[in-house]
């Protein structure tokens, strides 16, 4: 019989799967497989929630495949080795996936398919970066112009969706090594099922609020679908079909902002497509000689959540504990590390990858850039966050704050975002002494953003 194999990798889903579609109107019989790419996949080290979550997505892809009459095939090595074989067991033909963008993907697909039958189809995004691209064919490199060229072409209907396959034809007997042991994130159950759980529950009702909650992260007001997106648990074509469905339905403003966000994310994917250099430093080369402070003793602070800034603290802490940090949270982090702090944008960027359930080399490395101001955005480097400030509008009662810093429960409201300026006796009846119970703040804003200007600034003049 003819035989295939379907090469997962980023896609742990049966519904709307270009590549598994492909795979199975191609051949009689079909090899699920995904290889633990030990360049990718440090099983041991670091990325081990992010790592947790994709092997709990294979074990939930495994069973919906069993009930399929399929089940996955695991190997361990070298892609291109355990392909080929792979191949020589099996007797397949061909191998049909879902292209990456990343400098290491493209490379890695590039080598493969100079040696093996690979058959690249669909995306991680709706778009591929080609598709988006000025009428003399350079990229956008700036949103507002990407989003109005990509809202040009037109939207999915629900009727573009592939359906799973309700049977799936495997030869029994190929071999498969067990996945190393993990422990998933609590917060994000893997899986496709749980990802359309997630999109439905979402649908029904915080959609249409979007626009004025999802920056108040005391509030639940995101979909908390990134980690899923991710890992293709749902496809980008899939979430495309909804806000179309939403802002159809009526849902308004919201459903805008959302679509919105994700053409964010084909807009830092078609970035890195074409701009692959931005792994590695600014988007804008004047920003390259910026003079770090990079101070060991500050970052650690940041890392570990003492700051002395409780909405800064209260999110990296969320981020150490669940894997996980709202976007207004990483835009006010990020903001505090670089223009507070006046450290590299890069080992921040690397400390997310580190921790993010949901941390994508594009979509990370383009916020960064961005808070940074030494990206894509067209927005001067001086725009600086202030934390006082920002944790005053969307903490405004400091619920956000008190849930991950439990030192602080107790201080009243008049002085949760600036602990350190309650009076002694406050402090002795909160149970919060500011220098020994909770940190007073490691730098004072308005000397950091300063001297953050400064450096950018001559680093500007001097890059020119």
């Amino acid at each position: 019989m003819h035989t295939v194999i379907w090469w997962i990798r980023r896609d742990l889903r049966l519904a709307d799967n270009s590549a598994l579609a492909a795979a199975a109107a191609n051949s009689m019989q079909v090899i699920p497989c995904f290889v633990i790419d030990p360049r990718l996949m440090n099983i041991t080290g670091t990325a081990e929630k992010r790592q947790a979550f994709l092997l709990g997505g294979l074990v939930a892809l495994d069973a919906e495949l069993r009930r399929r009459g399929s089940y996955l095939v695991v190997r361990r090595g070298d892609p291109l080795n355990e392909l080929r074989r792979l191949i020589a067991e099996s007797g397949a033909q061909a191998i049909y996936a879902e292209p990456d963008f990343s400098p290491y993907a493209r490379q890695r697909d590039a080598r493969v398919a100079e040696h093996l039958p690979l058959h690249l189809v669909g995306g991680p995004s709706l778009r591929h970066p080609d598709q988006v691209r000025r009428d003399d064919g350079t990229p956008y490199t700036v949103f507002t112009s990407f989003k109005k060229a990509w809202l040009t072409q037109p939207l999915p209907h629900p009727s573009d969706l592939l359906p799973p396959p309700d049977h799936l034809t495997t030869p029994m007997g190929v071999a498969s090594r067990p996945l190393p042991p993990f422990n998933p994130p609590p917060d994000f159950p893997p899986g496709e099922a749980e990802a359309i759980r997630r999109l439905d529950r979402f649908l029904a009702g915080p959609i249409a609020d979007y626009a004025d909650r999802r920056n108040r992260i005391d509030l639940d007001g995101t979909s908390r679908l990134s980690p899923y997106l991710r890992f293709g648990m749902l496809s980008a074509r899939q979430m495309v079909v909804a806000a179309r469905q939403a802002l159809e339905g009526g849902a308004g403003k919201g459903a805008e902002v959302w679509l919105d966000e994700l053409i964010w994310r084909e807009f830092y994917i078609s970035i890195l497509w074409y701009f692959p250099h931005v792994l590695k430093g600014p988007f804008r080369p004047e920003y390259a000689d910026i003079a770090w402070r990079n101070a060991p003793d500050d970052f650690a602070a940041w890392q570990n959540g003492r700051t002395g800034y409780p909405v800064v603290d209260a999110a990296m802490r969320q981020l150490l504990t669940a894997g996980w940090m709202h976007n207004r949270g990483r835009m006010i982090v990020a903001s505090f590390l670089v223009k507070d702090l006046l450290i590299d944008w890069r080992w921040g960027e690397r400390w997310f990858m580190q921790h993010l359930v949901d941390g994508d080399p594009a979509a990370n490395n383009g916020g960064w850039q961005w808070t940074a101001g030494v990206g894509t955005d067209a927005a001067p480097y001086f725009r600086v966050f202030n934390p006082v400030l920002q944790s005053q509008k969307f903490d405004p009662r400091g619920n956000f704050i008190r849930r991950w810093l439990p030192e602080l429960r107790n201080v009243p409201d008049d002085y949760i975002h600036q602990p350190w300026k309650m009076p002694p006796e406050v402090q002795r009846r909160a149970g919060c002494h500011i220098g020994r119970d909770y940190p007073a703040p490691i730098v004072e804003h308005a000397f950091g953003r300063q001297r953050t200007l400064e450096a950018f600034k001559r680093a500007k003049a001097e890059g020119l």
